[in-house]
């Protein structure tokens, strides 16, 4: 700090210059950079806690030196007499007062630093216990370790090498010597190699042996849409083939008598004059052109047999529950019934050829050593023309005469007999099991009259002995010995027994088996305990009988009987009876036969 050098008397105006120093500013800029660098001021601790450390320990540290006046200033500042010097004191006032403001300033900047410095360095300490910075340290080292080791070892290897080269070399020069004129003379045969591998190389790629790769198919997840649009596509795609084999069987029955007899003309005299696979490569040839026109925009439509179009019901993209239930059951019941049909045609086939009846496979055997004797003595020509014209007068004549008269193709069209006669796997094992059955039956019905009392009759024993899997019938349901099943329902009809006038869930629904006596109606329960259990009804107390759907949303009329009773507010109900019809009706008659005795009595 300086005063104006020149401080007369006699000056009217006397000013105070103040230069600040260099040294503070910078001071100043640093600490502007750094103080708000690193944590907020709220979060620093205080001065207290504060680690110990001077207020010379920053990265910029600057000595700071107090302004001092100089002895001259002093002394006339002091000098009360001269002009103006209450000015001058005010002013040198306010400069200290902002220099010593200004050093508190840079003080605080100072401790800012070092906290910041102090949380920093806590901050990085933290920083490498998480990134385990030591462990990469030496991971790292161990990798330069080997890296070194492995170049040390690749640069052995070369030398070798290098060393093994010079010492061959005077050998290659002595072999490239003596093999000069040998290698003169086998220089063609690369360039043939050569010039062969670029002329049938591909080829010869072509026949190279590779594993197969073995493809996994994904399966698709079951919908009702992809499975009737399957059906329909499958329907689509069988339409030539089955319109072609309804033209075929058109002409066999004489459908149009005008075109039965040309075609029958034409083959016949086609297949004396040997004309027969001519005739038929000239119909495939047509057949064909005739595609192209119509696939080209063509209107051109022949057929024997006029083609009824069906109504093509568009997709719904909405459906119920119960309409996607009816629509999958649909589809199901006609893929059932497709395959079914595939099935039987396979297993009479393979029935066939297996001798599952040696009495159909020997006609045959019979007829294949037939036709190959006339093969290998009559000329191709002859058994050809014989093949022909049997063909012919069968597929025109002798089939329409057998389909207009069903009883003399029972008995001379011997095609039709053995391919009628053929059974299939389900046929086999229902005719064994009923095989079994009445071994079994007639040897229980020896072993049982040779046990029965001589003094019982027929139906004495029949009753008596009748029981069912826990016991005698008459016992279980407390009736008379009379009371028996009817011989339609010996074994029983499995169902559940549906009461709604219980509440409990272990007394609404029952399962076990319902019988059928000449006076009673008897449910049998399948759970072991009391007799309690089981139901007896009298079909006389019986008011109304009829058959009933348990659930509706599932498609159909039900696979119930609901039975009335005056005893019961709600109608009892037998369900999931696979039988029901037969039950119905069985019931139905009985129940009938029971009322109409009933009101006879009554009336006499």
């Amino acid at each position: 700090m300086r005063v104006g050098p020149d401080l007369r008397a006699g000056d009217p105006d006397r000013h105070v210059k103040v230069k600040q120093r260099g040294s503070v500013l910078n001071m100043l800029k640093r600490l502007d950079k750094i103080r708000f660098r690193g944590h907020k001021r709220d979060d620093f601790l205080d001065l207290a806690e504060s680690p110990n450390a001077s207020d010379t320990e920053c990265g910029d540290e600057v000595p700071l030196k107090i302004p001092r006046t100089s002895t001259r200033d002093s002394e006339e500042l002091r000098d009360p007499a001269g002009p103006g010097t209450l000015i001058m004191a005010a002013g040198v006032q306010d400069f200290n007062r902002t220099e010593f403001d200004r050093l508190n300033e840079i003080k605080g900047h100072l401790e800012i630093a070092l906290l910041e410095k102090h949380f920093l360095q806590e901050e990085l300490r933290k920083l490498r216990e998480e990134t385990n910075s030591e462990m990469l340290r030496q991971e790292l080292d161990r990798e330069r370790q080997r890296r070194i080791e492995l170049e040390q070892k690749v640069q052995e290897v070369l030398k070798a090498r290098s060393e093994e080269q010079t010492a061959q070399q005077p050998l290659k020069g002595q072999a490239q010597a003596n093999n000069g004129a040998d290698r003169r003379s086998q220089g063609l045969c690369p360039r043939v190699q050569k010039w062969f591998y670029e002329k049938f190389g591909e080829y010869v790629e072509d026949f190279r042996f590779q594993p197969e790769e073995s493809t996994v198919e994904t399966e698709e997840p079951l919908s009702a849409r992809r499975l009737t649009e399957n059906m329909r596509r499958l329907k689509r795609g069988a339409k030539p083939v089955t319109s072609f084999v309804k033209n075929l069987s058109a002409l066999s029955d004489w459908y149009s008598v005008y075109t039965s007899a040309i075609a029958f003309t034409v083959y016949m005299n086609a297949v004396w004059h040997g004309w027969a696979i001519p005739m038929f490569l000239f119909l495939a040839i047509l057949r064909l052109s005739l595609n192209y026109l119509i696939a080209r925009g063509w209107r051109i439509q022949w057929s024997i047999v006029p083609e009824v179009s069906e109504p093509v019901e568009p997709p719904k993209e909405d459906l119920t529950v119960s309409e996607k239930f009816q629509l999958v059951l649909d589809v199901a019941q006609k893929a059932q019934n497709l395959f079914g049909k595939m099935a039987d045609i396979l297993e009479k086939i393979k029935n066939l050829f297996m001798w599952v009846q040696p009495e159909i496979t020997q006609k045959l055997y019979v007829a294949l050593w037939a036709a190959f004797l006339a093969s290998c003595f009559f000329p191709y020509r002859l058994v050809g023309l014989a093949v022909g014209l049997y063909a012919g007068i069968k597929f025109f004549l002798i089939d329409f005469i057998f389909k207009r008269c069903p009883r003399l193709r029972a008995k001379y069209d011997t095609p039709y007999i053995i391919w009628r006669s053929l059974p299939t796997d389900p046929q086999l094992k229902e005719r064994s099991s009923t095989a079994v059955s009445r071994r079994l039956q007639t040897a229980s019905s020896r072993s049982y009259v040779s046990s029965a009392p001589a003094s019982l009759n027929k139906d004495e024993d029949t009753g008596r002995f009748h029981g069912t899997k826990k016991g005698n019938f008459h016992e279980i349901f407390n009736l008379t010995e009379n009371e028996r099943p009817l011989p339609v329902c010996e074994n029983g009809w499995r169902c559940c027994l549906i009461n709604r006038d219980r509440k409990m869930p272990t007394d609404y629904i029952r399962n076990g088996v319902l019988y059928v006596t000449e006076n009673y109606l008897c449910f049998e329960s399948s759970k072991s305990g009391s007799s309690k259990r089981n139901k007896v009804i009298k079909l006389v107390d019986i008011t109304d009988i009829q058959k009933y759907k348990v659930l509706s949303v599932l498609p159909g009329s039900g696979m119930g009987i609901a039975v009335s009773t005056p005893s019961t507010q709600k109608p009892l109900v037998f369900g999931a009876m696979v039988h029901r019809d037969e039950a119905f009706e069985t019931i139905f008659s009985q129940y009938m036969k029971i009322t109409a005795a009933a009101a006879s009595g009554s009336d006499s």
